[in-house]
């Protein structure tokens, strides 16, 4: 299968990041190289790309799209190792980073994978191919309590518990092993009226299933403080998010990076000696056009913020 996709937000992306020509700069997720490729065109001789993928496919997709180019850095990682590997490539500074939080087309539509809830595959969703847990592991081994906690809290599906249940029910009986028998055991558990509303009824649950098989919040949380840290003075971090979760940590962190006191309202004198480290480029996000969205649906929730370092 192809590796194809869309990149979100090109344009907006590229002229947010403001490209020098001879900066140093990081793609997190590298994917087919879309958004890579566009910095690199920007990019003179003595400017530089290091792109980070934990999906050795997008990789090698990438090196491909990207081999009229010679200034790229290729890294199978997950980004949360930012700090480690740009200090392995002897890299102390970078003039812009961009993270692009959407799970690949190739990755949603390649049934081998398991993420999505259209095609019937073996349970996995994990986006490093050598992981060790997998969502297999998530649904046949997490205590009933644990799945619905994490349903509810990164599906954000008001029938958590009873879909949990159902889950525990039924890997009584035998494992679950497949996309499709996850979907029918949603769909049992789910009452009727409620199925017929707000999209697939496994969506919000394979959602959550993939979140917590990657770790993708707390990696998120971890990246955004390591990125800011190797930014130049006016170097920019640009972070699409597909979810309000995602989007929630991006803006937090940016608001709570632009303070130059946290401590509370209610006391006279500040004791954190917390220093202002961001500007936010647009107080609100940056969300697709139509024009974008009726040539890529999936464009239709992404949300791009930018902040600068001072």
């Amino acid at each position: 299968m192809d590796f194809k996709h869309t990149s979100v937000l090109l344009n907006e992306v590229i002229d947010g990041l403001k490209v020098k020509n001879d900066g140093i700069y990081v793609d997190c997720t590298l994917g087919g190289g879309g958004h890579s490729k566009a910095i690199l065109q920007k990019l003179a001789g003595t400017g530089h790309l290091i792109g980070f993928d934990q999906d050795n496919d997008a990789l090698n997709a990438a090196r491909i799209n990207l081999s009229e180019f010679n200034n790229v850095t290729y890294i199978n990682s997950n980004f949360v190792n930012l700090s480690d590997k740009l200090l392995e490539a002897r890299i102390m500074q970078i003039d812009g980073l961009l993270i692009d939080l959407g799970v690949s087309s190739y990755q949603l539509d390649n049934p081998e994978r398991g993420f999505s809830y259209k095609h019937n595959a073996p349970l996995n969703m994990a986006m490093d191919k050598s992981a060790k847990v997998t969502a297999y592991n998530i649904i046949n081994e997490y205590p009933e309590e644990k799945l619905t906690k994490l349903i509810l809290d990164y599906g954000e599906e008001r029938w958590a518990k009873r879909i949990s249940e159902f889950i525990v029910a039924e890997r009584k009986n035998k494992q679950i092993s497949t996309t499709f028998e996850l979907v029918e055991i949603i769909k049992k558990a789910i009452p009727a009226g409620a199925r017929q509303q707000g999209g697939h009824p496994a969506r919000q649950t394979f959602q959550a299933i993939r979140i917590e098989t990657n770790q993708e919040l707390d990696v998120l949380s971890s990246v955004l403080k390591q990125a800011v840290n190797f930014l130049k003075p006016n170097g920019r971090l640009a972070v699409i998010s597909f979810h309000s979760l995602e989007d929630r940590i991006v803006k937090d962190y940016f608001k709570y990076e632009t303070l130059n006191c946290s401590c509370p309202a209610s006391q006279p004198i500040c004791t954190c000696d917390k220093i202002k480290k961001l500007r936010l480029i647009s107080k609100k996000p940056i969300v697709a056009s139509d024009e974008e969205i009726t040539y890529n649906n999936r464009s239709r929730s992404a949300k791009l913020r930018i902040a600068e370092k001072i």
